[in-house]
């Protein structure tokens, strides 16, 4: 007989709406698992108190097919009430007084936050190792990364103390840590979620985005959180219909660029993620599909814009001068070569790299996906990228790592990691797809196809 881990968030959520659960029913199972089995490092701060509180107030259900259904908020969004420490130990004890737009959506859609997922800090790195909390690992195997920045809220997923939860990616923080974790883990379109209410990201590289077991749970967790907020500088257009609805229509016969090429720097590609790559390639065509070889669509001159930008929202993240000492080397060393942008050369990085999108979209734009590795290897032991004592060393082993997702995050495609490989050893390969701006109902309904041709469900990590 399944447990209630066992079955996926809508699963559970149906449950909720025909009276054969209650939320606080399933709060209370998540929490004693979150309780027991976080060998992880999922959590930063669990709130139990809170989720059973909000769990015995929802009410009737209502719409939401996630209603009742537990989750978690990363650490980087703020949250009314609750320690919210953005990976950092500068920050160790701020609490805010206002939520933001993730997690009023959330709260909206009748879910229920356990506590806050665990981050690195201010979610730069690709991996999850913050000076605030134990690194978080993949459950798969617990030497190695969950990948980062929401390293925390896959391994909660992977490991079955939440059925879902909520991540954010300017660089990839979504999609490695669901390869890394053998989850489905979807960036959406720029502008498809609000960043309000403190519109961080002047680049416009970072969304939030979702983690979960199956491409029908992510997209349901896009419904509950896609939408304009009404101070948004920019939004994507609305679905035609829910982006739940678009996993159980058939995609057509489409046209899928591909290629193999790291975007952003020379490494050498792990034989498995290769394989990974061309398993999914021949997937796509026994489906019907045309897959054709392209160059990759951005030159490597955008590599240094990008970390141009990038180094200047790492600068944006305003600490108390008496606390800067807490800080990791990383963040200072990254903060320093944003500082040193002045004005008007961080404009010109701007408009080069939208340039360099537009180079890239025009590219692509006869095809209606494009199909490449999501990391270079998989997940990686504890601690071998990280380096203290070289920052700069440190950051170069976070690109060779990951030298496709942030190609998505500077044309603001959706994208998204789907698992469907394993290596001889038991760890997870991530596959990725893009598709068109806008068109995560077409990326979404590609993916549910090909998560129905090669699933990967029965699959759960040692401890489950």
């Amino acid at each position: 007989m399944a447990e209630l881990h066992d079955l996926t968030a809508l699963e559970q959520g149906a449950l909720v709406r025909r009276g054969e659960v209650s939320p606080r029913e399933l709060v209370d199972h998540y929490l004693e698992r979150a309780d027991r089995l976080d060998s992880v490092g999922a959590f930063v701060t669990l709130t139990p108190d809170l989720a059973r509180a909000r769990a015995d107030a929802l009410g009737a259900p209502d719409g939401s097919p996630l209603f009742g259904v537990p989750t978690a908020i990363k650490d980087l969004n703020l949250t009314a009430g609750v320690r919210t420490t953005f990976g950092s130990a500068a920050f160790a004890d701020f609490v805010p007084d206002v939520s933001d737009g993730v997690t009023l959506a959330l709260e909206a859609a009748g879910t229920v936050s356990l506590g806050k997922t665990n981050t690195p800090e201010f979610g730069s790195p690709c991996y999850t190792e913050p000076d605030v909390a134990p690194p978080a690992v993949t459950p798969w195997d617990r030497t190695r990364t969950a990948g980062g920045s929401s390293g925390g809220a896959a391994a909660a997923v992977a490991a079955g103390l939440v059925p879902l939860a909520q991540g954010s990616d300017g660089g990839g923080s979504i999609r490695i840590p669901a390869s890394c974790c053998g989850l489905v883990g979807l960036k959406p379109t720029r502008g498809r979620i609000s960043g309000r209410p403190t519109y961080g990201d002047p680049v416009g590289l970072a969304t939030a985005g979702t983690i979960a077991r199956s491409v029908r749970d992510a997209a349901a967790m896009l419904d509950a959180l896609a939408g304009r907020g009404v101070g948004d500088p920019a939004w994507a257009p609305p679905p035609s219909e829910s982006f739940l609805a678009a996993c159980d229509r058939e995609p057509g016969r489409l046209r899928v660029a591909r290629f193999g090429t790291p975007v952003i720097t020379d490494t050498t590609v792990d034989p498995a993620c290769v394989r990974a790559w061309e398993d999914a390639s021949r997937l796509l065509e026994s489906l019907g599909h045309e897959v054709v070889d392209v160059e990759v669509p951005l030159p490597r001159e955008a590599v240094a814009t990008f970390e141009t930008c990038w180094a200047v929202l790492t600068a944006l993240a305003v600490v108390p001068p008496e606390r800067e000492h807490l800080l990791r080397p990383l963040t200072r060393w990254l903060s320093a070569r944003g500082r040193a942008v002045s004005g008007p050369d961080f404009g010109l990085a701007i408009g080069a790299l939208r340039r360099y999108a537009a180079g890239a979209l025009e590219a692509l734009a006869p095809y209606d996906a494009v199909l490449t590795p999501t990391l270079a290897s998989p997940p990686l032991p504890v601690g071998a990228m990280r380096d203290d004592d070289d920052p700069e060393a440190d950051f170069e082993a976070q690109k060779a790592f990951t030298p496709w997702t942030s190609a998505w995050n500077v044309t603001g495609m959706p994208a998204v990691s789907l698992p469907l490989h394993w290596t001889g050893d038991g760890l997870p390969v991530g596959v990725m797809l893009a598709a068109r701006p806008a068109e995560e109902e077409l990326l979404l309904s590609l993916s549910a196809q090909v998560e129905a041709a090669a699933p990967w469900a029965d699959r759960r990590p040692p401890g489950w």
